[in-house]
């Protein structure tokens, strides 16, 4: 029988064997950072979300999955463009994985509801992917939601004021998704084409439409042009039709529109796209060492992928890159609710690989350069060609902020200006 000092000194044994492997697993847990992304790898822009996943292991790669000295765990999750999906991979992320930053989403209605998401947690971060939505960050942001990429209403800077005073435009057909992203490239681009007296007949279709003859039969026969605030199969979808029925009005594409997930695909509608004219943070065509360093080191690395890292790839990029320089400046400290990376990744100013300078606002929004494009055959390849610059746009378009606040939430109804009867 085991005396009751052997029984005594055998459960301290073994408290201690307990607490120097919790220890361990414990000093092990503090030595890893664990990194969830999302991106859409489902639906209309799956494409796009392959690409963001290609660029993200690169910046990883770049530093050997090793930061302040921790190694990097990836766990990479899938949703397919819909708020309620891309909210439960989060919660997967964060309370099964475990992880302490996540970099997402995609699309603009899920950005919405992962900024809503972010408040509920203490000691997590989200670093935004590519979504575009304004009112993720510009209207009750979360103090723990950081987007390094501009946003949809930014990407148009330009782009209203080119289309009336430049291509004659007087009158164009809207054909956009009804969602928030393209409710935000819409209010960009009516932001500047209405004050000058531009008139909008607005044509919504919802995300996944695959037939869009009846939206093609209500382009009006005096529209000047048509703006197409579409991307990913739905973009495609819509070009194709419009090119088999003979469509020739000019298009003034969005930022998604105007991107290499179209421009490599081949068909019919290539015939409308060359010559289109667009903008977002991004211009294939950059003569910037950034950039073409930037594009050598994809094309190496994807020998299989587009010919240019497409918009969701480069948003994928800058904002990892982002994370990844801010958890080198703390030494990988994520202690006291990750305060200090927190604060760091709120201070931080670096170059995107377009070579344009990235800070962000009060709201932890980016602040950075707009370009106009143009698709052009670069030899056989469609690329769009930048030919103009505006420099570090705000999320107010340089506006005050209580000013442009005034002005309403990009939705289908806002902004107007008179459509022509």
């Amino acid at each position: 029988m085991t005396s009751p000092h052997k029984r005594k000194t055998a459960w301290a044994m073994g408290t201690t064997a307990l607490f120097l492997a919790l220890s361990g697993t414990q000093a092990m847990a503090q030595d890893v950072i664990r990194i969830g992304s999302i991106t859409t790898l489902e639906g209309p822009f799956a494409t796009g979300g392959q690409d963001a996943y290609r660029t993200m292991e690169m910046a990883f790669e770049e530093i050997d999955y090793t930061v302040g000295g921790k190694k990097i765990e990836w766990i990479r999750e899938s949703s397919d463009a819909t708020p309620d999906v891309a909210l439960a991979r989060a919660r997967k992320l964060i309370e099964q994985d475990n992880v302490d930053i996540i970099i997402g989403p995609l699309s603009g209605a899920e950005g919405i509801a992962l900024r809503d998401y972010s408040r509920t947690l203490q000691g997590k971060t989200i670093i935004n992917g590519s979504s575009g939505a304004a009112d993720t960050t510009l209207r009750d942001p979360s103090p723990n939601f950081f987007r390094f990429s501009t946003e949809g209403t930014q990407w148009m800077a330009g782009l209203g004021t080119h289309a009336y005073t430049d291509m004659g435009a007087e009158h164009v057909a809207l054909v956009a998704a009804d969602y928030a992203f393209p409710y935000a490239q819409v209010f960009g681009f009516m932001h500047e084409y209405c004050a000058l007296g531009g008139a909008v007949t607005k044509l919504w279709s919802p995300l996944n439409t695959t037939d869009f003859s009846s939206i093609i039969a209500q382009i009006p026969e005096d529209a000047d042009a048509v703006l197409l605030i579409q991307g990913g199969t739905d973009a495609l979808a819509f070009l194709t039709q419009y090119a088999e029925v003979g469509g020739d009005l000019p298009i003034i594409g969005g930022s998604i529109t105007a991107d290499q997930t179209l421009l490599s695909a081949r068909g019919p509608h290539q015939r409308l796209m060359e010559g289109m004219v667009a903008a977002g943070p991004i211009a294939d065509m950059n003569d910037d060492p950034a950039w073409v360093a930037f594009v050598d080191a994809y094309r190496t690395r994807w020998p299989d992928g587009f010919d240019s890292p497409s918009i969701h790839a480069f948003n994928y990029y800058t904002n990892t890159i982002a994370a990844l320089k801010a958890l080198e400046e703390v030494g990988g400290d994520l202690s006291d609710n990750q305060a200090a990376f927190q604060t760091a990744l709120a201070n931080i100013e670096f170059t995107n690989p377009m070579g344009a300078n990235v800070k962000l606002d009060e709201n932890r929004q980016a602040i950075s350069d707009i370009y106009l494009t143009r698709i052009v055959d670069d030899g056989g390849t469609m690329r769009t060609q930048a030919f103009g610059r505006t420099e570090g746009v705000s999320q107010t378009m340089g506006m005050p902020t209580e000013e442009f606040l005034a002005l309403g939430s990009p939705s289908r109804d806002n902004p107007d200006c008179p459509p022509v009867n």
